[in-house]
């Protein structure tokens, strides 16, 4: 079975976190939240408290790697957290290029690309304010979905479904993300 990990962190942005869970698991993929820096609960950019399904420093190395897809989702405060973290450096560092592997991440979610040091000089996205901490290292694009091997970058809120979505046809099919995404009424 296919599995997933989502980071969040106090200042997550939380439509982008719950969009990407809600539609993987939809998807059957085995999906889990990790929290990192906190120590029950995340405090969402708009208030939102969410309670992860571990802590990030309850899972082994062995355990982080094992995930299929592993996806760092925006909110200014949250991705400055993540971006900043060894261990989701070193996971990002270890999975770009792998086959098998995806990497994903949205908004300011994308900080973590350059961070981890992957992809220098392609294309990727973010939300618009980090833009200027993006651009001279990377083909920035202004598309609300972008591929780059196995990593996929987006936008923000407003693209979240389409983001959610691409990764389950990258990891399941374009059959699978159509089922999914026709109750959801696309």
């Amino acid at each position: 079975m296919t599995s997933a990990l989502i980071f969040i962190t106090n200042g997550t942005e939380e439509m982008e976190f719950t969009i990407a869970y809600d539609t993987l698991v939809r998807a059957a993929i085995d999906t889990t939240s990790a929290g990192v820096d906190i120590q029950s609960q995340a405090v969402c950019t708009r208030g939102v408290k969410i309670t992860p399904d571990v802590l990030l420093d309850s899972l082994s190395d062995d355990q982080l790697s094992s995930y299929d897809i592993v996806v760092i989702p925006g909110g200014g405060p949250g991705a400055n957290t993540l971006q900043a973290n060894k261990r989701v450096q070193k996971l990002f560092q270890d999975n770009y290029q792998v086959k098998g592997k995806l990497l994903g991440t949205i908004c300011a979610g994308s900080l973590a690309i350059k961070s981890s040091g992957i992809a220098k000089g392609k294309a990727i996205t973010s939300h618009p304010s980090v833009k200027g901490e993006l651009t001279g290292d990377y083909a920035y694009s202004e598309d609300k979905v972008v591929v780059t091997d196995n990593l996929v970058s987006s936008r923000g809120p407003g693209t979240a479904f389409p983001f959610a979505l691409t990764l389950v046809e990258l990891a399941l099919g374009k059959e699978k993300r159509d089922e999914v995404a026709g109750p959801m009424v696309f």
